[in-house]
């Protein structure tokens, strides 16, 4: 087998698994687009979903600050 030859099949292999890729992709994406519209269909699309519930913003306690702003002078000064 030469070169030619070899270069040639390495060549047929590559675009044969490209073009394997390529298909397996564009059934899975045809197959993804039937399901939502099935599920649509079906009516499961159309519920809302919940709400999550609001989180109470953290306010900044000024001792936690105090501590932090202490460290970091401490770490400062010795390093």
């Amino acid at each position: 087998m030469t070169i030619g030859q070899m270069f040639e099949q390495s060549g047929m292999l590559a675009l044969l698994g490209m073009g394997t890729v390529f298909a397996f992709l564009i059934i899975l994406i045809v197959c993804i687009t039937l399901v939502g519209k099935i599920i649509q269909g079906m009516g499961f699309a159309d519920e809302e979903p919940a709400k999550p519930k609001p989180v109470k913003p953290v306010g900044n306690d000024a001792a936690v600050t105090a501590a932090i702003t202490a460290a970091v002078t401490e770490y400062r000064a010795t390093h």
